[in-house]
């Protein structure tokens, strides 16, 4: 069964014509040639473009070596286009034409065309590719499988997946495979041989020890506040080394910008302003994190808030972590402010959502626990608690909303329920 990636395919839909280059970004095998060559080509077709006004070219073919020049490439497009109308230029693996940067920006000029591009490797991976474009890319971000998604091919039912999903995550490849042996074995080499090959070739990283054991920290710690000072002290403490902090700044910044990992910032609601740090650290896809740290450290409470904020992030939505303050008074009668964090403040547009990833409320003690900072924010935007329990959407007497984390995954409006 073919995996509908329709929310990608609307986004692709909508910048049609804008004359723009759109550029499908986002981290290796997470379906980027798939979801142009496959599902967008069958879309156009089936609005009427004809096969002849589709110049699809896959530079990593072999037969295709030859478009791998500049000039050839060029004069091949040229010649493709030979009677009135828009014809829709489909490039795969782009970084393997020599200057592709400048090759696409001429190819800008012709008004006959409409181009989108994909590719891999360390360089058009990392997020600033779109400098290369001086304004004129228009960036589509592709992420691993939504828990939606995956569940369109799994073969079971929606709490079987769920364990699987949480501890394989969502690259399309790996939902297809049958046995757990082939999937532990796929993504830590992937982890390894692609991503981290990558990272150290492209930025000619000679401590990758320091390396490793940056990642084993940030797997290990996901969805817990941390920074660079902290994470050097736990190299020195833990781990005795004297990596520096500006190193450990560097090397987060080649992993967010490979898209293996993602921050979301602090944000103060009542104050209105963002606090610097600690912030927080999530994988773009589980699997990854699960196999980085071989398999060993699956614990569902972190990994569905990490699943929750790629689930967010993939809707559109810009996600920090929220911090709100509550005045109480201690056991002598002074005053004193205590801070209470949010899992996630969720904003797209006028939309805005506060949600609290609680895995499960056994005890009346636990849900007021979980409730206390979202009872303390007083704005009037929706408030969500999820819940890995299978249960009906309820609406409290604070007017928080309880709803089962299968039910928010699994409805693009779950939202708004």
């Amino acid at each position: 069964m073919e995996i509908q990636r329709t929310q990608y395919i609307d986004l692709l839909l909508n910048r049609m014509h804008n004359k723009m280059i759109k550029v499908i970004t986002g981290m290796r095998r997470s379906g980027k040639s798939y979801l142009l060559f496959n599902l967008f080509k069958k879309t156009l077709i089936a609005q009427g473009v004809a096969q002849s006004h589709i110049i699809s070219i896959e530079f990593d073919r072999y037969e295709n070596r030859a478009f791998r020049d500049p000039d050839v490439v060029l004069e091949y497009i040229h010649s493709c286009i030979k009677e009135e109308g828009m014809y829709y230029l489909l490039m795969d693996e782009v970084q393997m034409l020599s200057d592709f940067e400048e090759v696409l920006n001429s190819l800008m000029h012709n008004d006959s065309l409409d181009i989108y591009v994909t590719g891999s490797n360390s360089k058009f991976l990392s997020k600033d590719v779109m400098t290369q474009f001086r304004g004129r890319g228009d960036e589509i971000h592709v992420f691993p499988l939504t828990f939606k998604e995956f569940m369109q091919v799994y073969e079971g039912d929606v709490y079987h997946g769920w364990s699987e999903y949480v501890v394989y995550g969502g690259l399309p490849l790996v939902a297809t495979m049958r046995t757990d042996e082939q999937k532990i074995h796929y993504l830590t080499n992937l982890f390894t041989e692609t991503y981290l090959k990558d990272i150290i070739e492209r930025y000619h990283i000679d401590k990758i020890q320091e390396m490793d054991d940056l990642l084993n920290v940030l797997a290990s710690s996901v969805g817990s506040l941390t920074n660079p000072p902290k994470i050097e002290a736990t190299f020195k403490s833990t781990i005795h080394s004297n990596i520096s902090m500006n190193t450990i700044r560097q090397y987060l910044a080649y992993l967010e910008d490979a898209f293996l990992i993602h921050k979301a910032y602090r944000y103060n609601v009542k104050g209105r302003k963002y606090i610097g740090t600690p912030l927080k650290y999530y994988f773009e896809d589980v699997g990854l994190r699960n196999a980085r740290l071989g398999f060993k450290q699956v614990e569902e409470t972190h990994l569905m808030e990490n699943i929750i904020y790629n689930e967010l992030r993939s809707r559109g939505y810009s996600v920090d972590v929220g911090v709100v303050e509550k005045r109480e008074r201690d056991e002598r009668g002074k005053e004193i402010k205590k801070q209470l964090e949010i899992d996630f403040i969720a904003n797209l547009g006028s939309n805005r959502y506060y949600i609290q990833s609680a895995f499960s409320m056994p005890t009346e003690q636990k849900r007021i626990q979980e409730k206390a900072s979202l009872v303390n924010v007083k704005d009037s935007f929706k408030k969500i608690i999820l819940v890995k329990d299978v249960m009906k959407v309820s609406h409290d007497e604070d007017g928080i909303v309880t709803m089962s984390v299968y039910d928010f995954l699994l409805n693009e409006n779950s939202l708004d329920f």
